[in-house]
């Protein structure tokens, strides 16, 4: 048996060994890079989303609070929540309509409440983000002063 030679490139095909090798190192550099961008913006994704949702249950429950814990009338009210979040209540008077027949039956108010509860985020346009919760509620005119 004869044993076989190895064969040898022509000289003209010598250098495109290398270069091939370096072709397929920079396709995977940039699809390495594809995918990491991919996988910081999701997880940057996530974390607006566990703040928004913080931020929600938060402003539901200043929300609760009006009409239980702060009185139902025009007022605007605003403070730290903690964790870098900071609220603000707004109550102002919408509509009346008549209460009873007798002239010391209280009016009956409707009164537009708005809870907005913001935080910084330096990935937004102007630096913050807010989730704003609107509702009306239903109460009776504050008796006049003396």
């Amino acid at each position: 048996m004869m044993a076989s030679m190895p064969r040898s490139l022509p000289a003209d095909d010598a250098g495109f060994t290398l270069l091939e090798v370096l072709v397929a190192f920079v396709i995977a550099a940039l699809a390495l890079g594809v995918l990491f961008e991919g996988a910081v913006e999701g997880l940057r994704s996530t974390r607006v989303s566990d703040r928004t949702e913080e931020a929600l249950a938060r402003a539901r429950s200043h929300l609760a609070t009006v009409g239980h814990g702060v009185a139902l009338r025009p007022t605007t009210q605003e403070g730290d929540d903690g964790s870098a979040f900071h609220w603000s209540l707004r109550i102002v008077p919408e509509r009346s309509a008549a209460g009873g027949s007798s002239p010391q039956a209280p009016r009956l108010l409707l009164y537009a409440v708005q809870v907005t509860e913001s935080w910084p985020d330096p990935g937004s346009g102007d630096g913050t983000r807010a989730v704003v919760l609107r509702t009306e509620r239903l109460g009776t005119q504050p008796a006049a002063g003396p």
